[in-house]
């Protein structure tokens, strides 16, 4: 089941795994080695790091490193989802754009956006535009000003996909890189345990290889995690673009910087970054 089918089951959030105590085990001198800067990281959801995240994140969802940018981006692009919109591209078909919106009229009754709640309820589960055409693109645009709305998008992104992903990486023993390409991951393909999905991704990948939670080498696992979500990705034509693995983590990982730490520079469809610090 890919990131759509998983959403439709009400967007299911990962059940995390008790590791025990994780053990990190790989060599902290790897990022010294590649030219980063030695310091024991303070995980993904440290800010600044989460801010990093956002950044390399939208490198791949919307071509910029400026996601704050993205809280009024809303489009078709053609993926059978409905509309993709904000800052990780919630979809009026899979649930969470429906949630954004619910939330938001929770905290702000009244607001432009509030009346397309029913419509929001009824496309979920299919790429009908039914109810919001033609003036949801523009009035979400002109919600994304309000920051009672992008506070919306930010609560939605850290309870189904960020805090979930972070903590389940924590849980499996991984460094801050770890915890990113989990919480990429969630963001494609949503949570849940079908073989497409974060949980079931994650479920083979253990199976190729142990995380440090289990004992296993952190690289190893994180190659097999990469290499079990690429051809997740191969088997959707929406996702079969695998740069955002080849030419972005896996760069990451190869260089040895399982801290995550700036100066970091990577491609997505060709298009260069580079974050320095």
């Amino acid at each position: 089941m890919t990131r759509q089918n998983a959403r439709w089951t009400a967007l299911a959030v990962v059940a995390l795994v008790a590791a025990g105590s994780p053990a990190l085990g790989a060599d902290r001198t790897s990022a010294a080695l590649s030219g980063h800067v030695t310091a024991a990281a303070s995980g993904l959801d440290d800010p600044h790091e989460k801010d990093i995240a956002m950044q390399v994140v939208s490198s791949a969802e919307n071509s910029s490193l400026d996601w704050r940018a993205q809280y009024k981006y809303i489009e078709d692009i053609g993926d059978g989802r409905g509309y993709t919109a904000g800052i990780i591209g919630f979809c009026s078909g899979t649930g969470d754009m429906l949630q954004v919106v619910q939330h938001y009229t929770d905290a702000e009754p009244g607001n432009v956006l509030a009346g397309y709640l029913p419509a929001l309820r009824a496309v979920n589960g299919s790429d009908s535009y039914d109810g919001l055409d033609p003036d949801f693109p523009g009035d979400w645009r002109t919600a994304a000003s309000d920051t009672v709305f992008q506070q919306a998008q930010d609560d939605e992104r850290d309870s189904t996909y960020f805090d979930p992903a972070v903590q389940q990486a924590k849980d499996d023993g991984l460094r801050t890189l770890g915890q990113f390409i989990y919480y990429d991951a969630i963001v494609m393909h949503g949570p849940g345990s079908d073989r497409d999905s974060f949980g079931g991704i994650r479920n083979d990948a253990i199976a190729q290889a142990k995380p440090p939670s289990q004992g296993g080498d952190e690289v190893t696992y994180l190659n097999a995690f990469l290499d079990v979500r690429k051809a997740a990705m191969k088997r959707e034509e929406a996702h079969s673009d695998t740069s955002r693995v080849d030419t972005e983590q896996r760069v990451f990982l190869n260089n040895g910087n399982l801290d995550f730490l700036p100066p970091l520079s990577w491609k997505v469809y060709g298009d260069p970054y580079t974050i320095d610090e």
